[in-house]
Formats: structure tokens, C-alpha cells, sequence
């Protein structure tokens, strides 16, 4: 059975059992800080197991789950993944165990029609109920119903001695026996056993219990159901296979890897790279870049890690973003978008791939500056096992930093006479695999839920007709806990039965403005939105506020026709930008606030400054063309079919609201916008740039602010004007005739410094120090830039033998210092890159070069002479 099947099989089954089919979230958790990536089925459902009313008690979802906690076991085992599917079927205070228990069984064995006799189940080893239900109601035989305890059965594992605290309880998996052919072969072997014969197939978790400090269980007045079931271990069952990557979803991208493949195939790196190809598009389409830190640090690393995989294999060019094209065709069922995204997503994973195989080809030069003062000491011999730890962490820092295969560093390493220590690098990948591991595990309490309490309806929001309304005050909110009155001066938290303010959400900031009760003011400082509730966050500026109270809520209206504009103009520069670069154009992200607005989108190239100003004159087009807006309530299949763009990383609801203006933009936008562009006013770029590979960011203001922009830079115009005497329209030209003349006197008076420095080129070799043989000039020549000093290095050079320079001098407060070499010991084995690198530090600064010429800049000219008398120290070492 194909798994697209499989996965619409599981849907409509519990749809049949009056269950929300509710769309996968993203795989960046939405208001959950606890983890870095959606590791759970569950996890988009917090608020409705917190109690938080909706309009559904049953669920059932596909959900993309990415976690990397058992990284290292990936393509080793037929099981482990990073990115994987969780099918699961919830209940929010609805059934509980009997139902869970019956339908899991009734979707295996009725519709599946899963042999009956290689299911088996475990249970938590003190819960009888779930016991007997098993037993008596689905009949499995007692020998087939396996006890376990907490760190296996009991959900958060071994959560009560451990913690956290909050929604916890007892689970029960079921099995799928792959006979006795697999595994251990013993007679004995059951679930307990982790041979690898069983495998679990599905978990019911029972949300039973509320764990409080100290461990204590208090039973939850609602109980709910927590099921999961990975996709992808049920496609093998269903297949009749042992490996997960022996299925549907993995066949086509290990044909593809395989063929690729210069050498005799290595099923454990293909494993891993098919695995890891999906975690990296899925998580680029639902908005992770790569990056260095946080999320984007996880793509990266699973990149450069595919990457070297895929060199241990033979392939040597970019090869990850050919399977991008594979992977789409693959999941076009559950996700027909990624095909119209793969081109976007190959080429940020192409990018990135380039840029690694650049840091693999500039190994050595990355190992050299990370190890150089360790091998300095190395070629003294003063070794230390101080500087080997240190080399050896150094090594890991490379591979973290870098991706530089810790293979690679020990053998440059063993050149240059230092022997580092796998084991000390070891410790440190241990603790970084650590880190990631607590990075993808929950934190604290389960569900935080100390602003609200379980019993908050959806406020009702009226701001998108009206900027003031009555409201009745539902909850007051202090320093994390419900208060029944705020006074004077009180930072607090107010839930309305209704509201005009706008919650920050879809790049737009939240509203600001007052609530009102005659005298008594709190002022609205930013409004956020938990789930369907409008939280309005602030200080009482007069007076005091309690429940119940009947007040008058009124937004800060100049405000927001600013956010108005900004937003309205970011629609039409998405509509701008797809028409003038192109349809793969598609948001990234973005900010829409009172004073600004910034938008991110895919695109592959610098834009040029013509392609600038052309965005900025359609849109200004478009805002003088004064289109109306219109906005239409549908579902969001049908907006879909009618074309209108959505960004990727938000999770809509099946009603969506559609933002048209005129015919050039139809956008799903929940956001404040005018009634017409005209209200925009003016629009204008202040910043385009590249903000990471593939991505561009463009900013710019709308309105007054943009009118006080370009007032200012007709101010300056006027100044520069003025000063040079000239009409506005002969500037440039001006400006073209004064630079030429300065440059003209700049190269005459270079003529002239370099006419003196050769007439006091015998002073400076004569002064020349002796060290070991070995004449060492050292001077600093103030007013010099760095191509006259290397002008001067030059003619020394040619009229000395065995001599070490260095020359330094100071320009605007920046310090420039060079070093050569004569050629005789340079063949000799002295090197001015390796002795630059050890002073450039003192005045400020780095630099590099070649044996015979270094380079360095820094901030610190004042420190010449000590840089001078350290480079001495350093040659009168010199063997």
C-alpha cells in the first residue's frame, strides 16, 4: 500500500469518527520557545489540552516533525529519523481510553487488515484499566500484553520523578512482530527486547494526571488523548519491508544517490542523505535558512554533513539540490507547494553547498589560522599536553564552525608535528550533541499557562471597520497571575470581551492606544494573541481597573494608518517585485510597523540599481493609479484556486480573508490595510541587500515619513549645492572635476614621498639591526598608505640580501604594517605571513599573505615599537 494512501486512509478514518482534520503546523513551533522545531503530533494543540475553548474536542493530523537527538543513529538503524510524519488522533476532555484503544485497533486490523496475531501491546506496569481493556475488550492474549515502566510507559518519560511538571500519564504502544527470522532469535524475545524484531507501530497516550512540584499527581478534571503513529514505520509494515528507507518515500531519492554515487554504494550514507535531504527542504519551506545559530545552525549543519556523506561517496560537485526535484514529486499529495518552491529551495541548498566545498578547498588555510600559534610552539619543541588539548579542542571548534571533518585537521595536523587527540575531541562533540539534544526536548512546564487560565473564549475583534468600541474587561493580569484590580502605575495584562486592537501577528505589529473608564486610563503599551485570545499589555496611567468592568477600548488611529500604509505598500511591492524579477519571486518574511516596513523574498542575484529604481516607480504607479481594496471571506481552497498568494510559514484556518487591490495583487493577509492606495502617499526604498544565500531584504518607508526622507536629502542637496557654488542640475558634474584635480595632487605628492624615501633608502638599510646573520630593518614612515609602503618594501628589497623588513605607518588614525622577505630565506624556511600573524595583534588588528609579503591593519599605530621589538624576539629564536 503506497504511503499517500496510507496517510489519507488514517485521515478519513478518524474523520468517520467525527474528528477535525486539522492541516500540519509548521515545523517552527508557533509560541512555543521550549523547542527549536515541532518534534510532536501534539504540539500544535497546547492551548485546547490546557482546556482552551475551540470549536473542535477531536482532532486528527499529518504533522512534519524534525528532531535530532539521535542524529548519530540516522541511516544506521531502519527506524531513526530527523524528519519524519506523525499521524495522530487527539481528544480534549472528549473520549479517553476506551475509544483510543478500539479505534487504533479497528484502523490496524479492519482497515489495514493487519494480521491480528503479530500485533502486540505494551502497557504502564500500574495501569490495570488500560489492562483490561486490552484483555477483555480487544481480546489480546495475556502472554501478547507486555508491562512496562516509567521511562518506557509513562508520558513525559519517567516525568514523575523527573519532571516537568504539568499534563503527564500512562501510555500503551502497540507492536508490529516481524517474525522470528529478525532480531535476537531467541524464543523469549518480545516488545521489552530492542533486537529491532518489534517495531512500535503506534503510541496512545493517556493524559490523566497533572504533575505538581515534588512529584505529586493530581488526577485532571478533563483527560485527553495524545496519540502518535510516524508514517513511516507503518509504510514498511504496510510493504511488507524491514528498513524504513526501503519504501515508497526513500526509493526514488536512493536510485538517485546511488546512481550518482563515483564508488560501490554505501547504504549507510545514503540512508543519511535521503533522511536528511527531507529535514532540510521541509524545513527551508517552512522559512529555516541557513545560518549560524538557532534553527538555521541545524539546516547548516545537516548540509555540510549530507555534503560529506556524499564526498565519502564519491560525488565531489554540489549534489543535494538535485534532489530537491525527486523529493517534491514524492510528496506532491500532502504538499503540492513544494513543487511550485523547489526551484527557490534548490538553489539556497545549491548555495550553500558551494559555499562549503569552497571551506573544504581552503582547508589548510582555515586549519593553519585556528592551529598556527600551537604549531609555532611545535616547531620549538615546547609541546605542551596544555597546547595538544587545546589543539585538539580546536579541531572540534573547526569541524562546529566549519563542517571541517575532524580526518582532515589530524592529518594536516600530523605534518606540521602535532598529534591531536580524538578522544578530547570526542568529549567536545558530546557536549555539543547535548546542547542540540536539550535544544529539541521540552523545557520547564509542559504547557506554561501561567498568564491564562483554561476557561478564555475567543475575543471578538471589530478593528477592521471601527477604532473604538465598548468592551467589557474578562481578566486583569499581574506579574503572571490573575489579580481582581490593577491601580496606578500597575504593569498588567487586560483580556476584553472584544477589541479594536490589532494582535502583532503576520509581520504586522500589535496596535497601541488606551482603555478607557471615565477618569481611570491604562495606557496599551503592545497587543499580542495567544491561540483566539487578544491580550492587551501596558501600564495604568490613572486610577484603577478590576473585572467586569465596563470600559471603552480606542486605538492610537494615527498609528495605525501609518502600519495601514506600510502594509498596504508591502503587497504591492510583492506584486512589483514578481512582475519585474520574475514569478519565483516569494515572501521570506517580513515587518510591517508604524514607521517602516521591511520585506524579505527569494531571489538569486544582486539587483541592480535600474531594477531599484523601476520597483520604486511601479509601486508609486500603482499607489497614484489609487486602486481600492477589497476584502472577501472564502475558503482557503478556494483562494487558492483563485490565485492568491500565501506566505508559507503562516498556518491559515479553512475561512480565509483575501486582501485585493485592483488587479495587481491578491494576497491571504489578515492584516490592517486603506481603503485605497492613494492614502499610501509616497513610497520610498531606503535599503535593498542580500540578508542570506538566496534571500533578499528590501526596506522602506511610506507617508510622512517617507516625505521627511526625501525633504532631507533635498536639504543636503541645497548644502552641497551652496558649498560648491553650483546649480542643483551641475553638482555631479562639479563634484567629477574636483575628485579628478584631487587625485591628481594625491599622485603627485605620492611622487614626491617615494622620491624621499629613495633618497634616504641608504640610511634606512645601513640602521638595519644584525640578528643571527640576519639583517633586520625596522621603521615606521608616517603619512603612507598601504600600496606606498609595499612601494617602498619593494625597493629595499631590491637592493638587500638576507634581510627580514617591516614597516609600519599610521593614516587617519588607521595603523598599516608590512613584512618581507629577501628570497634567500624564504628558501630557507622563513615566512613574513607566519610572522605578521603574530604581531599584528598588537597594533590592533590581523593579517596575512605570502612567504615572502604579509600585510596587516589594525586600529593601534602608538604600539609600532612593540610590535617591532616582538618580530626581534621572534627572529633571535629563530634556530
Amino acid at each position: 500500500m503506497k504511503t499517500d494512501v496510507l496517510r489519507d486512509k488514517f485521515l478519513d478514518f478518524f474523520k468517520s469518527k467525527r474528528h477535525k482534520i486539522v492541516e500540519s503546523a509548521s515545523l517552527v513551533p508557533e509560541d512555543d520557545p521550549t523547542v527549536l522545531f515541532t518534534p510532536a503530533g501534539m504540539s500544535q494543540f497546547k492551548r485546547q489540552f490546557l482546556g482552551v475553548t475551540s470549536d473542535f474536542t477531536r482532532a486528527a493530523t499529518a504533522q512534519r516533525c524534525l528532531r535530532t537527538d539521535d542524529l548519530d543513529k540516522v541511516g544506521k538503524t531502519p527506524g531513526h529519523h530527523t524528519f519524519f510524519e506523525m499521524l495522530g488522533n487527539f481528544s480534549f476532555g472528549d473520549y479517553f481510553k476506551v475509544e483510543a484503544i478500539e479505534w487504533a485497533w479497528e484502523f490496524l486490523t479492519a482497515e489495514l487488515k493487519i494480521d491480528k496475531q503479530r500485533l502486540w501491546v505494551s502497557i504502564y506496569k500500574d495501569d490495570s484499566q488500560t489492562y483490561k481493556i486490552w484483555k477483555d475488550k480487544i481480546k489480546i492474549p495475556d502472554a501478547k500484553i507486555i508491562k512496562l515502566g516509567d521511562k518506557e510507559n509513562f508520558w513525559p518519560s519517567e516525568a514523575k520523578n523527573k519532571g516537568p511538571n504539568g499534563p503527564c500519564g500512562p501510555c500503551s504502544e502497540i507492536f508490529f512482530d516481524q517474525g522470528s527470522a529478525v532480531g535476537c532469535k531467541e524464543k523469549d524475545c518480545n516488545p521489552a527486547c530492542n533486537c529491532g524484531r518489534f517495531v512500535e507501530v503506534w503510541n496512545l497516550v493517556f493524559t490523566q494526571f497533572n504533575r505538581q512540584e515534588r512529584g505529586s499527581l493530581e488526577p485532571l478534571p478533563k483527560k485527553n488523548i495524545d496519540t502518535g503513529m510516524g508514517l513511516e514505520r507503518l509504510a514498511a509494515v504496510m510493504q511488507g519491508v524491514y528498513s524504513n528507507f526501503e519504501t515508497d518515500l526513500f526509493k526514488p531519492l536512493l536510485k538517485e544517490i546511488e546512481g550518482s554515487a563515483g564508488r560501490s554504494p554505501n547504504t549507510k550514507l545514503s540512508y543519511a542523505i535521503a533522511d536528511h535531504i527531507r529535514a532540510i527542504v521541509f524545513a527551508i519551506y517552512d522559512g529555516v535558512l541557513p545560518s549560524n545559530e538557532g534553527r538555521g545552525y541545524i539546516v547548516r549543519k545537516l548540509i555540510r554533513k549530507s555534503a560529506l556523506d556524499a564526498r565519502a561517496l564519491g560525488i565531489k560537485k554540489p549534489f543535494l539540490y538535485s534532489l530537491v526535484p525527486v523529493l517534491s514529486e514524492i510528496m506532491k499529495a500532502p504538499y503540492p507547494e513544494l513543487q511550485f518552491r523547489r526551484e527557490n529551495i534548490s538553489e539556497i541548498i545549491l548555495a550553500e553547498e558551494k559555499n562549503f566545498i569552497a571551506i573544504l578547498d581552503s582547508c589548510p588555510e582555515l586549519i593553519n589560522k585556528g592551529l598556527s600559534e600551537i604549531v609555532k610552539k611545535a616547531e620549538d619543541k615546547t609541546l605542551s599536553k596544555d597546547d595538544i588539548k587545546k589543539a585538539s579542542i580546536i579541531a572540534f571548534e573547526l569541524y562546529d564552525t566549519y563542517g571541517i571533518p575532524w580526518e582532515l585537521t589530524k592529518d594536516w595536523s600530523g605534518v606540521h608535528g602535532i598529534k591531536i587527540d580524538k578522544k578530547i575531541f570526542d568529549v567536545e562533540l558530546e557536549k555539543q550533541k547535548s546542547r542540540s539534544k536539550a535544544q529539541s526536548t521540552m523545557k520547564g512546564d509542559v504547557f506554561d499557562s501561567k498568564d491564562l487560565h483554561v476557561d478564555l473564549k475567543e475575543t471578538k475583534f471589530l478593528g477592521y471597520e471601527n477604532y473604538e468600541t465598548k468592551a467589557k474587561v474578562i481578566k486583569v493580569i499581574k506579574d503572571g497571575a490573575q489579580v481582581k484590580k490593577i491601580t496606578k502605575s500597575d504593569e498588567a495584562k487586560i483580556i476584553l470581551d472584544k477589541t479594536v486592537f490589532y494582535a502583532e501577528s503576520g509581520g504586522q505589529v500589535g496596535d497601541t492606544g488606551e482603555i478607557v473608564k471615565g477618569k481611570n486610563i491604562f495606557e496599551v503599551l503592545g497587543t499580542k494573541k495567544l491561540g483566539k485570545v487578544i491580550i492587551h499589555i501596558g501600564k495604568m496611567k490613572a486610577g484603577s481597573f478590576k473585572k467586569n468592568d465596563s470600559v471603552s477600548a480606542k486605538i492610537d488611529i494615527k498609528r495605525r494608518l501609518s502600519i495601514a500604509r506600510n502594509h498596504t505598500a508591502t503587497h504591492l511591492l510583492q506584486a512589483v517585485l514578481r512582475k519585474i524579477l520574475g514569478s519565483h519571486v516569494q515572501q521570506q518574511g517580513s515587518l510591517v510597523a508604524n514607521d517602516r516596513l521591511r520585506f524579505d523574498f527569494t531571489h538569486f542575484k544582486d539587483i541592480s540599481k535600474d531594477e531599484l529604481d523601476r520597483i520604486e516607480e511601479v509601486v508609486n504607479s500603482y499607489i497614484l493609479n489609487n486602486y481600492s481594496l477589497q476584502t472577501k471571506q472564502m475558503s482557503l481552497l478556494e483562494a487558492k484556486r483563485q490565485g492568491a498568494l500565501a506566505f508559507f510559514a503562516e498556518k491559515y484556518a479553512g475561512k480565509v480573508r483575501v486582501v485585493l487591490i485592483g488587479d495587481v495583487s491578491r494576497e491571504l493577509c489578515a492584516g490592517a490595510h486603506l481603503n485605497s492606495t492613494g492614502q499610501i502617499g509616497i513610497f520610498k526604498i531606503t535599503q535593498e541587500a542580500s540578508v542570506a544565500s538566496g534571500i533578499r531584504r528590501i526596506e522602506a518607508v511610506t507617508g510622512s515619513f517617507a516625505y521627511k526622507i526625501i525633504k532631507g536629502q533635498e536639504n543636503i542637496l541645497t548644502d552641497v549645492s551652496s558649498i560648491l557654488n553650483v546649480p542643483d542640475e551641475k553638482i555631479t558634474q562639479e563634484l567629477q572635476k574636483r575628485l579628478t584635480r584631487l587625485r591628481e595632487l594625491e599622485r603627485q605628492l605620492n611622487s614626491q614621498r617615494l622620491d624621499t624615501i629613495k633618497a634616504s633608502l641608504d640610511t634606512l638599510i645601513r640602521d638595519a639591526e644584525d640578528i643571527n646573520g640576519m639583517k633586520v630593518i625596522t621603521k615606521v614612515i608616517e603619512g603612507l598608505d598601504i600600496d606606498l609602503l609595499r612601494k617602498t618594501m619593494d625597493l629595499i628589497k631590491q637592493n638587500v640580501d638576507d634581510s627580514i623588513i617591516a614597516l609600519g605607518s599610521s593614516n587617519q588614525g588607521r595603523a598599516f604594517l608590512v613584512v618581507g622577505i629577501t628570497t634567500n630565506l624564504c628558501q630557507k624556511g622563513l615566512d613574513a605571513s607566519r610572522l605578521i600573524s603574530q604581531v599584528a595583534q598588537l597594533i590592533g588588528g590581523s593579517g596575512g599573505g605570502r612567504k615572502d609579503f604579509a600585510q596587516a591593519g589594525g586600529n593601534k599605530p602608538e604600539n609600532f615599537p612593540q610590535a617591532f621589538e616582538k618580530l626581534k624576539d621572534i627572529i633571535r629564536a629563530c634556530p
